[in-house]
Parts: C-alpha cells; structure tokens; sequence
C-alpha cells in the first residue's frame, strides 16, 4: 500500500484498502415545466479501520453516480486520527450546525454505542468502544461531520504535554 500526502489531504494509490458505507441516500425534486426532475445525493463515509476516515457527498441525477462522486469526495477527504487501543484518550464534543455529538471512552468489551450515522464514522476509524450520546439536529449529514469533528479533536496525554512544556502528574 503506497500512501501519499498532498496539500488536498490524504490519498492512498490503492484505493481498495478504504472501506465504504453509504450513510445517507436522499433525493431532491425540482418542478419543472414537464414535471419533476429528481436528483439524488449521497453521504458516504470511508475508512481503513485503522486510524484514517474521510467523509464525503456527491450529487447526481442517478443514485450510481452519486455514490461515486460521494465516495471519490471522502477519499480525497481521509483525515489520521488519534486512538488508544481501539477508544479514545479522552471525552470529546464535536459539533456541526445544529448537532453536538459527546463521545465518553469505554472499557474493552463494550462495542461501538452510537445511532447509524455516527456507527459509520467510528468503526471506519477504528474506534471498538465508545459512548455517544448526540443533541440537537438529528440530520445524518450534520451527526457524521459532528462525530468528525470529535475525532480531530483528540489529542494524546504525550502531545499534550509537549505542546505545554510541562509533565502531567496522574
């Protein structure tokens, strides 16, 4: 697997190794003199369960296409995210729009405790035990940058230490 860093973000060659889930599949009519012209668009989440995930939309006037576009989106959207075996070093609130999403760490064991929307954007990054609990809108788009949001939050107990210049006790 060759990776590659660009100014866009993170882009694997082999494109194989991200696993993908449609999160949301919604569609758009526009009257028009004739009637109805549908369009759909599609909210996909991409990650390689192991510390990377990307999310990503795509409109198309057919539901393929969309998914591609949304796929291709994410992957050129792929962000590293810090873990601690399988949870989180701390608790965490992302945000997005009108949606808060808090997710508190687990013991081993408890598995991913999360509605769809934020499931997709956890599993994908490799998180295995974590609490959510979500606030505000319930939109899956708003809820999957939410949950995100937390995720590039995270900081280690050693970044932290280095960024301060101090060593933490406890």
């Amino acid at each position: 697997m060759t990776m590659v860093t660009k100014p866009g973000g993170f882009f694997e060659a082999e494109e194989k190794t991200l696993d993908e889930v449609v999160v949301k599949i919604s569609r758009c009519a526009a009257v028009v003199r004739g009637g109805r012209r549908f369009s759909f668009g599609a909210l996909v989440v991409v990650g390689d369960r192991n510390g990377h995930v990307g999310v990503g939309y795509g409109k198309s006037a057919e539901v393929p296409s969309a998914v591609e576009k949304g796929r291709k989106n994410a992957t050129q959207n792929v962000k590293p995210v810090k873990l601690v075996k399988g949870t989180l070093h701390h608790r965490v609130v992302g945000r997005y729009g009108a949606s808060r999403v808090v997710m508190v760490p687990a013991g081993p064991g408890t598995g991913v405790i999360a509605g769809a929307s934020v499931r997709a954007v956890l599993e994908l990054a490799g998180v295995h035990d974590v609490l959510t609990k979500s606030y505000g809108s319930n939109t899956p788009r708003n809820l999957v940058y939410a949950a995100l949001n937390g995720l590039l939050q995270l900081v280690s107990r050693e970044e932290v230490e280095r960024l301060r210049g101090v060593r933490l006790v406890g």
